[in-house]
């Protein structure tokens, strides 16, 4: 074997320039440019994915997730309204109810000042006759 040829060196060799090409490349704009292709790539693939999707989706007449999400805003101002109606018919009725007693406790009072009409009306007709008799 040849005397000359050592696998470390050449190892060590072969690092060194591409790490010096890499140095160099990454020292320019290079990386940065084609990272930022990369991701204008990637960006412009991702649209055309999702817009295919979408019209997938509305051709074999699927809800897509934008669709279900306004139909669950929807189911929450709709469920928003049913409270409100609940509470405002929940106070219409604390206020019949109060209305109801009201009314009862008005005909009691009725029916006792009635009640003390009559008694002061006999008590007179009483005090009457006694005046009558002397």
């Amino acid at each position: 074997m040849n005397q000359g040829f050592n696998v470390y060196d050449m190892w060590k060799d072969y690092y060194s320039q591409t790490s010096k090409l890499f140095d160099e490349k990454i020292g320019k704009e290079f990386p940065s440019e084609g990272m930022g292709q990369i991701l204008e790539m990637n960006l412009q693939f991702k649209k055309m994915i999702d817009e295919s999707t979408l019209k997938y989706l509305e051709f074999m007449n699927v809800p897509s997730r934008n669709d279900i999400a306004n139909l669950s805003s929807l189911i929450v101002n709709v469920d928003a309204k049913v409270d409100d109606l609940e509470e405002r018919l929940e106070e219409k009725l604390d206020q019949d109810r109060n209305q109801e007693s009201f009314s009862r406790e008005l005909s009691n009072l009725k029916k006792d000042m009635k009640s003390l009409d009559n008694k002061l009306n006999q008590i007179l007709t009483l005090l009457k006759s006694q005046e009558v008799t002397k």
